[in-house]
């Protein structure tokens, strides 16, 4: 005859059975992918060749296939992360403007709230006509 704590234990797990059933399943699929990765990492570590290519070139700067030319460091004008930003700052206000738009046709969109658009409008504006103003436009 079982006592009354093997009873209790068996009636537990047969509670918990139809509950972390569920969960079974997704720890399995993550015990599964663990092993393949390691897997995939065990077999590239002894397929690959002992000195892949030669340790010098091993970290030189490689680009399009072109050997490099002269020295790393490049100057970079300043205009082109203004242009960069600008057009950041004008997709974020599309983002903001578009869902905006839409809702401004249900009924109940008052007053207030075509003020905060149109102020936030105006303070992009700004921006803007700062920037055309100090001649950051200019591509020349």
């Amino acid at each position: 005859m079982r006592s009354t704590g093997m009873r209790l234990i068996v009636g537990t797990l047969r509670c918990m059975r139809g509950y972390l059933g569920s969960y079974a399943t997704l720890g399995l699929l993550l015990v599964v992918g663990a092993a393949a990765l390691t897997g995939a990492f065990g077999v590239n570590r002894l397929l690959r060749p002992g000195r892949p290519g030669d340790p010098a070139g091993k970290f030189a700067n490689y680009e399009c296939g072109l050997d490099p030319v002269g020295g790393d460091w490049a100057q970079v004008q300043i205009r082109y992360y203004l242009y960069a930003y600008l057009y950041v700052l004008f997709a974020v206000e599309s983002v903001f403007l578009f869902p905006w738009a839409v809702v401004f046709a249900l009924p109940g969109f008052g007053r207030t709230a075509v003020v905060e658009m149109g102020i936030f409008v105006g303070v992009l504006a700004l921006g803007l006509l700062y920037a055309w103003r100090k001649r950051v436009l200019r591509w020349t």
